[in-house]
C-alpha cells in the first residue's frame, strides 16, 4: 500500500450523492457496504471507496484518522 495514495484517499471527497462534498473517510459504513455489494466505481475513485471500505469493515479507523487534514 502506497501511503500517498492511502492520505490521498483519505481526504478525498466524495464528487456526487447524497454525502457529496464529505470526505470519504467520514463516509458511513453501510454507504461503503452498499457499494460494495453494487459495485464500486472505475478508476481512482472506486479504488479510493475500496479502501475506505476495508478500513472501516477491519476497525482501522484510528491507523488512518491521523492522516485527515483540515
Amino acid at each position: 500500500m502506497d501511503p500517498a495514495f492511502l492520505k490521498t484517499a483519505v481526504n478525498a471527497q466524495m464528487p456526487f450523492g447524497k454525502y457529496a462534498g464529505r470526505k470519504l473517510f467520514y463516509l458511513p459504513e453501510p454507504y461503503l457496504v452498499w457499494f460494495h455489494k453494487q459495485g464500486f466505481p472505475k478508476g481512482k475513485l472506486g479504488e479510493q471507496l475500496a479502501l475506505m471500505y476495508e478500513i472501516k469493515l477491519n476497525g482501522l479507523e484510528a491507523v488512518a484518522e491521523p492522516l485527515l487534514e483540515d
